[in-house]
């Protein structure tokens, strides 16, 4: 009886994890730790962001965030941020 019960919850945590809804949710978890990091990184290299600034990076997906994030290193300013936005809204 137990063996059974553990099957069952293993095959429902499988088929939870396989879901539509699971991996949405998971990818924007991931998407908003990535936002709050480049958002911490930007914050501590040039002070307060613009809000206009803000709302740009936050419909970004999680992989553009981390582009970015690796791109900051080399930002002298913030208007780097801002042509590398421009670029990628082309796009």
């Amino acid at each position: 009886m137990a063996t059974a019960n553990l099957i069952l919850q293993l095959s429902s945590e499988n088929a939870m994890q396989e879901s539509v809804i699971y991996q949405d949710i998971l990818q924007k978890g991931k998407q908003q730790e990535a936002f709050r990091f480049l958002m911490r990184q930007l914050t501590r290299r040039f002070g307060e962001i613009d809000s206009s600034i803000i709302e740009r990076l936050r419909v970004l997906s999680t992989e553009q965030l981390e582009v970015l994030g690796e791109e900051s290193i080399d930002f002298s300013a913030i208007s780097d941020l801002v042509v590398l936005l421009e670029q990628q809204e082309s796009n």
